[in-house]
């Protein structure tokens, strides 16, 4: 029986890695959306487009998804950054970053997620179930909000990653370190009403080339061959083979999925600072067209509200049967 393949793709403006306070949020890269779905769906895979306000306020990508929700050869889930999402709301400048969701009052975060909630409901015409964090920060207090307003399925976690180096604009803010939480999915308490699907990461030790041989970067092979590397299903242009061998990790345990992530804008040429150009652009496709064709092979196309619904079933069976 084949695994599940989830491709989860943080759906927002243009190059905001550039982005600062006062900048206008451009989404041109809208246009360039299509192209991604099309290749996804030729191998039976279901992107979930996890999608943040200036997505949702651009009508040329509402009609993209409505078209995917039609057919259901995808899924649309919210994505929440803070900074920009009504009701705004300033915070005190402590830090130079960008605001998490969890430095703001209670109040004004379930403000937040209730307005993102009912901006894609009233937008896109369907209720969100599936949800990942702007910069990846949860907590408790998120969590029961998400619940709250019918989330089913959160993809916020990134098992082995320590985001405490990526500071939030209040004194002492960080991201969260996920780097002991669970590889495998889990129910976020005792309700069993929220699901997490954690973002597919995994150790390896290898040897990989770097994409330029200096001395500095060879002896960080050696140092990761010893100590090994958190490696993601995630496309920089130059790492097939480090995505293939998670597959392969995936494949070869007890997981019954894999999660791919990329950002909507690093589909455009100068969307992001990893994809600057048409060729690199073109580099890309080539890797994706060779990662889905082999994990096609094992997998098969899930959205996250599909795969979580698979869990919560499963969890009834085995409810019923004791």
């Amino acid at each position: 029986m084949k695994k599940s393949f989830i491709i989860t793709i943080d759906t927002e403006g243009d190059n905001l890695w550039k982005w600062k306070v006062g900048d206008v949020v451009r989404t041109e890269n809208v246009k360039y959306l299509a192209r991604f779905q099309t290749l996804a769906n030729t191998y039976g895979f279901k992107p979930v487009w996890l999608s943040n306000y200036e997505m949702i306020a651009d009508d040329a990508y509402v009609e993209f998804a409505k078209t995917i929700t039609k057919d259901n050869s995808g899924e649309i889930g919210m994505h929440l950054h803070a900074w920009n999402s009504p009701p705004l709301y300033e915070l005190p400048v402590a830090q130079n970053g960008a605001p998490y969701l969890i430095e703001y009052p209670e109040e004004v975060m379930e403000e937040k997620i209730y307005y993102m909630t009912n901006f894609i409901t009233k937008r896109v015409g369907i209720q969100p179930v599936s949800h990942r964090a702007g910069r990846w920060a949860m907590n408790d207090t998120y969590f029961s909000l998400l619940k709250k307003y019918g989330y089913k399925v959160d993809c916020s976690v990134t098992p082995h990653i320590d985001w405490r180096t990526s500071l939030g604009q209040t004194q002492g803010a960080k991201g969260t370190d996920y780097r002991h939480y669970p590889e495998e999915p889990y129910y976020i308490d005792e309700d069993k009403d929220l699901l997490e699907v954690p973002v597919t990461v995994r150790r390896i030790k290898k040897f990989y080339l770097p994409k330029r041989l200096t001395p500095r970067s060879i002896a960080g092979i050696v140092w990761r061959r010893i100590n090994g590397q958190s490696l993601w299903i995630r496309p920089n242009g130059y790492n097939f083979h480090q995505m293939k061998d998670v597959i392969d990790r995936v494949v070869q345990s007890n997981s019954d999925y894999a999660m791919f992530m990329i950002h909507s804008s690093e589909l455009m040429p100068g969307g992001s600072p990893t994809f600057p150009n048409e060729q690199s652009i073109e580099q890309l496709y080539n890797d994706l067209e060779k990662l889905f064709a082999y994990a096609s092979q094992f997998f098969n196309g899930r959205t996250l509200a599909e795969y979580a619904k698979t869990k919560f079933h499963a969890d009834g069976l085995m409810h019923e049967k004791k």
